[in-house]
């Protein structure tokens, strides 16, 4: 029964996801558990490199830097160091049997999450995910999360996505955009952990020219240490003087502060995309290998570029330079940066030569 023994709850676990992206999907679901169980103390469990996207969150008493996973030692360390919390709860976002295992050595009494990959006897709480025969139907991220929450009694049904940007942050950022004169900020973020996700990076280079000049707006690329040679390859391609932010110091505290001051973000599909709306930023989405049906975040101020032949391998090169000019102009154009559409939109684009 939804609900049953939540008064037991005093110290609750909410076991994190790993991704970047995810990780900004699941605030809605952590409101969700403060507003079922106001009086718990609430520890977020999260990727170490990814604890500054929760720092500050009204909602969360403690954010925990999750172990490493290719050290079983600290897997098991981490076990003893969660026992001596002694939490009455834990609700597990990942899917993964690892999560379940950790949660279960220990000893943590109830273990709620999706009964998937083999873990349901790991687990007290079992909920059973949407199916169509042997396959999962999909279910945007933000509800399948917030699921958890209603399960322990959380009435509220809010998929606003939020992050905290300190005072701090905000002025590290604009001390990193002094080059731009005052000028509006485009944010480029050309990277993705999978390559097939990865417009070409020659492709954002003429972007970022089109932008400058037929806007005068400032451009600026961000992502990952492992990312670097992709920011390069738009920097040397662009004509226009491109801001090379992490090598200006940027760190995820920087990141949100700067995502906010941005006057539109055009990512690949990844965490980026989810930042922007949590700092209430436009943004462009381009989608080739996957679409936004799994990772639908009902966002009115985003517009998905969305190839033709999107969810095949190598339609993101299908995504044309003019379709997402189009789609930003939208946003810098006669109305101003950063007006809402009444709506998130999907641009359907054609075959591109290149």
């Amino acid at each position: 029964m939804p609900g049953r023994d939540t008064a037991s709850i005093r110290r609750l676990l909410v076991v994190m996801p790993t991704w970047f992206g995810d990780i900004i999907m699941a605030t809605p679901t952590i409101r969700a558990l403060r507003q079922a169980l106001p009086d718990a103390f609430i520890t977020a469990l999260t990727p170490a490199p990814l604890v500054p996207l929760l720092d500050g969150l009204p909602d969360v008493d403690c954010v925990m830097p999750a172990a490493p996973k290719d050290k079983g030692s600290a897997f098991f360390a981490q076990a003893r160091e969660l026992r001596d919390g002694a939490f009455d709860a834990a609700v597990l976002l990942p899917n993964s049997a690892r999560s379940a295992m950790l949660v279960r050595l220990a000893g943590i009494s109830r273990r709620i999450g999706y009964d998937r990959d083999g873990r349901g006897l790991l687990l007290t709480d079992r909920l059973i995910p949407r199916r169509n025969g042997k396959e999962f139907l999909p279910v945007p991220t933000l509800d399948y999360y917030l699921q958890l929450a209603r399960y322990l009694g959380a009435a509220g049904d809010d998929p606003a996505m939020r992050v905290h940007v300190s005072d701090d942050a905000d002025r590290r950022a604009a001390q990193l955009l002094g080059d731009a004169d005052g000028r509006e900020a485009v944010l480029l973020n050309p990277g993705a952990q999978k390559l097939e996700k990865r417009w070409p990076t020659e492709r954002f280079a003429q972007l970022a020219d089109r932008l400058a000049e037929a806007y005068g707006v400032a451009v600026a690329v961000t992502g990952s240490p492992a990312e670097r040679d992709v920011l390069d390859a738009v920097i040397r391609a662009a004509s226009c003087q491109v801001l090379d932010l992490p090598k200006r110091g940027m760190d995820l505290h920087v990141l949100k502060a700067m995502t906010r001051r941005a006057a539109v973000l055009v990512t690949n599909d990844t965490g980026p995309r989810h930042l922007a709306a949590a700092v209430e930023t436009p943004v462009v989405t381009l989608f080739g290998p996957t679409t936004p049906d799994w990772t639908e975040i009902g966002y009115a101020k985003e517009r998905a570029v969305v190839a033709p032949d999107a969810g095949q391998p190598g339609s993101i090169r299908q995504i044309t330079v003019d379709a997402v000019f189009d789609a930003v102009s939208g946003f810098l154009g006669a109305a101003g940066a950063g007006q809402p559409v009444e709506r998130a939109e999907r641009v359907a684009v054609g075959s591109a030569s290149a």
